[in-house]
């Protein structure tokens, strides 16, 4: 196996609806400073220094840090969406769209660890209302995911006792990728991606 390269999707280009190019910088800058450091270590002067920015110019586009995690944690949010909602309603069995959910969540969490690891591990320095929307985010992903192991068991594709724990168990494995995840290690995203599919259908036994 090859040696895992940082992909251009995941950590840049995922920022292009962020306008002005000042607004995207101090954005990505965030991701980076929050990923390293945690939200509440990292102050508005390490975002602006990172950004090549002065403080001041920070809050003519953001007013809080708590705002620019706020606006990662939808986009990043939206994008896990956007990803489980296309394999879902996809035509094909619910095995091939399974494995084709868990393979392509699996490559953004690790094509894209670092901005992974502060959409999914930063929820809690959220204040009440952006953590709300935030979490209803999160429900729609797991409907999506509960749908396609429901249409399973409905078809007997699957043998799943519990789905609601299914579906929590198989969202949980693909997110923990953003946490171990190195470009060093031996396996890229893609790789990674495939192997977590096929140990999810294992999971929900699909006879292989």
């Amino acid at each position: 196996m090859g040696t895992a390269k940082e992909t251009t999707d995941g950590e840049t280009s995922a920022w292009g609806e962020v306008t002005p190019d000042a607004a995207r910088r101090l954005l990505v800058a965030a991701v980076e400073a929050f990923a390293e450091r945690g939200y509440h270590a990292t102050t508005t002067r390490d975002i602006a220094g990172r950004a090549g920015m002065s403080p001041a110019a920070l809050y003519i586009h953001y007013k809080t840090k708590e705002e620019l995690l706020h606006r990662i944690s939808r986009i990043g949010h939206a994008k896990a969406l956007e990803i489980l909602r296309t394999a879902s309603h996809r035509e094909g069995t619910a095995t091939e769209r399974l494995a084709d959910a868990v393979s392509s969540f699996v490559r953004w969490h690790a094509g894209g660890r670092t901005t992974a690891r502060v959409v999914q591990y930063e929820l809690d320095s959220l204040g009440p209302d952006a953590r709300a929307e935030i979490l209803a985010l999160r429900r729609q992903c797991d409907a999506e995911v509960r749908g396609i192991i429901e249409d399973g068991v409905t078809s007997g594709e699957f043998d799943v006792l519990d789905v609601k724990g299914t579906t929590l168990a198989v969202l949980s494995l693909c997110i923990d990728v953003a946490r171990w995840f190195t470009v060093d290690g031996p396996m890229t995203p893609d790789e990674v991606g495939a192997l977590y599919a096929d140990l999810v259908l294992r999971m929900v036994g699909v006879a292989k």
